[in-house]
C-alpha cells in the first residue's frame, strides 16, 4: 500500500474548510458551557433538594447516554415535536449540553477542592454562601480547575465529528465527501486524525498557558498584598 498524495493535495483545502467549522462549532459550544457549568456544579453542591437532584438527575442522564444518541434524540425528536432546527444549531446545542454537564463536575471537582475551611471562615466572619464562593473559593478554584478542563475541551471538540451523522458541515463530513470522489479512506482519516491532533494539541497548550499566567497573576497579588493592611468589604453590590 502506497501514501497517494494526489489525495492529500485534492482533500486537504476541503478538510480544512471543515476544521474551521469543526473550530467555531466548538468553541461556541464551549464558551456556553463554560457560562452554564458552574451553575449547575453549585446546584449539585447545594444543601437544596429542589436545587440539588434536578442538576444531579440531568448530569448523570447526559453523562451515561452516548453522545451519538444524543444528538440523534435532539435532532430527530425536536423534529417530532414540530420544532424545527438546522442541523448546525442542533450540533451545537447538544455539543452545549454534552459540555455543560462534563464541565460541571470538573467544577464542582475543582470547588472541592478547595479546603472547606475556606468556606466555613469566610461565613463564619458574616459572608453569604454566594459571596464566599465568589470572592473566596472561585478564585482559589481555577489550579485545581484548569487542568481537567483541557481535557474536558478536548472531548467536547473530538465529540464534534459525532455531529456528521447529522450532516452537521465539519471535518469529518468533509472527509466523506474527499472519500467518495478519491475512493481513497486510508489518506482521508489520516489527514483528518492529524488535523484533529494539532487542533486539540493547540487548544489544551493555550489553556496551558493560561494557566501559568493565573498562577503568575495570582502570586503577583499576593506578593503585593504582603505586608499591605487588608481591607474586607463584606457587602454585597
Amino acid at each position: 500500500m502506497t501514501f497517494d498524495l494526489s489525495v492529500v493535495r485534492y482533500g486537504l483545502p476541503l478538510l480544512l474548510g471543515g476544521l474551521l467549522n469543526t473550530v467555531l462549532f466548538s468553541l461556541s459550544a464551549i464558551a456556553i458551557a463554560l457560562v452554564l457549568a458552574p451553575v449547575i456544579a453549585v446546584g449539585r453542591l447545594s444543601g437544596r433538594a429542589w436545587l440539588r437532584w434536578p442538576a444531579t438527575c440531568y448530569v448523570e442522564a447526559v453523562r451515561n447516554t452516548p453522545f451519538l444518541i444524543q444528538a440523534f434524540l435532539f435532532f430527530y425528536g425536536l423534529a417530532a415535536l414540530g420544532i424545527r432546527v438546522n442541523a448546525v444549531l442542533a450540533g451545537i446545542m447538544t455539543l452545549s449540553i454534552f459540555g455543560t454537564a462534563t464541565f460541571s463536575e470538573s467544577f464542582r471537582g475543582a470547588i472541592r477542592s478547595v479546603p472547606r475551611g475556606q468556606l466555613e471562615s469566610a461565613r463564619a466572619v458574616g459572608m453569604s454562601y454566594r459571596l464566599a464562593l465568589q470572592r473566596v473559593i472561585f478564585p482559589q478554584m481555577w489550579g485545581y480547575l484548569i487542568p481537567s478542563l483541557a481535557n474536558q475541551a478536548a472531548g467536547v471538540i473530538k465529540e464534534c465529528a459525532v455531529l456528521s451523522v447529522i450532516t452537521v458541515p465539519e471535518v469529518a463530513m468533509a472527509a466523506q465527501f474527499v472519500i467518495g470522489e478519491t475512493f481513497a479512506p486510508a489518506e482521508t482519516y489520516a489527514m483528518v486524525a492529524v488535523l484533529y491532533w494539532a487542533l486539540t494539541s493547540a487548544v489544551t497548550g493555550l489553556i496551558g498557558l493560561a494557566k501559568v499566567w493565573l498562577t503568575k497573576r495570582r502570586r503577583q497579588n499576593l506578593a503585593v498584598l504582603v505586608g499591605t493592611p487588608l481591607e474586607l468589604d463584606y457587602t454585597e453590590a
